[in-house]
C-alpha cells in the first residue's frame, strides 16, 4: 500500500465522472488534491465537498499556455493523474474532422502537454508519479472509434515508451485500461455496451492500481480479456469477428453520393 497522507496530486479531468469519483476517493485516504478541468465552477464545488484538502485550478489541456499557467499555479507536486477525455462514436463513413481532432488533442496531446510540464521536476529530484488513462479500445482497432482508439493506443504506447525509460528511476509511471464506464461521454452510446461499470466502482479499481507496484491494469476482467486475447488473432480472423457488419441498403442509400 502507498502512503498518501501529506501527499500532493495533481487530477487533470477531475470535475465530472471517474475523475470525481477517484477524487473523492483520494481525498478520503488523506492525499491533498490540486483540481483540472475546464470548468473552474464544478472544481470549486467538489474541492469544497470532498473531506480533505484540495484546490481547483482550471486548464484547458488543449492549450499549451493554459497548461503552461495552470502548471506554475500548483507547484511542487508528488504525482499527476491525467483523466481528461473527450468522446463521441465516430465511424469512417461519419468522418468528422473536428471531432476526431478535439478527440486526439484531449486525450493524448493533453497528456503529452501535462506530461511536458512535470516530468523535468520529477526527475530532477529523481521522484514522482505519473498515472495515465488510456482504454480496452486502445488494444486493436474497433468499429466506430475513429479518433477516441487512435488517441487512446497513442496514451498506451507513450505510457509503455515512458515505462521503459523510468523503469529504473523512482520516478513511476502507470497506466489503466478501463472498459465502459457509465458517464456523460457513454451517454452518447446507442449501442450495447457489455460490462458497463458505474464511476465509483472503476474508481475503487483505478485506486487499487495505484496502490500497486503493476504497471498496466485493464478492467472489467471479463472484456479485458476478450480484446487481449483479440490483439493475437491474425488479421483475416479478427476483422471478420470485431469489424463493422455489412451496410444494410438504406445505409447504402443514405451515404451515396
Amino acid at each position: 500500500m502507498r502512503d498518501w497522507q501529506g501527499k500532493r496530486y495533481w487530477l487533470v479531468g477531475a470535475s465530472e465522472g471517474l475523475g470525481r469519483a477517484l477524487a473523492e476517493q483520494l481525498s478520503r485516504v488523506g492525499c491533498e488534491l490540486v483540481l483540472s478541468a475546464r470548468s473552474e465552477e464544478r472544481l470549486e464545488a467538489l474541492a469544497a465537498a470532498l473531506p480533505g484538502r484540495a484546490s481547483a485550478v482550471p486548464v484547458d489541456v488543449t492549450d499549451a499556455d493554459s497548461v503552461a499557467e495552470a502548471a506554475g499555479k500548483v507547484g511542487k507536486i508528488d504525482g499527476v493523474i491525467y483523466m481528461a477525455g473527450a468522446y463521441w462514436p465516430m465511424s469512417s463513413p461519419d468522418w468528422d474532422t473536428e471531432k476526431a481532432v478535439t478527440m486526439v488533442e484531449t486525450n493524448l496531446t493533453g497528456a503529452v502537454r501535462i506530461i511536458g510540464a512535470v516530468l523535468p521536476e520529477f526527475l530532477s529530484r529523481n521522484e514522482g508519479h505519473i498515472v495515465l488513462t488510456s482504454s480496452l479500445s486502445a488494444f486493436r482497432g474497433l468499429p466506430g472509434s475513429i479518433g477516441y482508439g487512435a488517441s487512446k493506443a497513442g496514451v498506451l504506447t507513450l505510457a509503455e515508451g515512458m515505462h521503459a525509460d523510468l523503469r529504473h528511476t523512482k520516478v513511476e509511471v502507470q497506466v489503466v485500461n478501463p472498459g465502459f464506464i457509465r458517464t456523460r461521454m457513454t451517454d452518447k452510446n446507442e449501442f450495447r455496451m457489455p460490462q458497463i461499470m458505474e464511476p465509483e466502482q472503476a474508481a475503487q479499481e483505478y485506486f487499487e492500481h495505484m496502490n500497486s507496484d503493476a504497471f498496466k491494469k485493464s478492467f472489467p476482467f471479463g472484456l479485458a480479456s476478450i480484446l487481449r486475447l483479440a490483439q493475437f488473432l491474425p488479421d483475416w480472423l479478427y476483422f471478420p469477428l470485431f469489424g463493422a457488419k455489412k451496410p444494410s441498403e438504406d445505409y447504402d442509400k443514405a451515404h451515396s453520393h
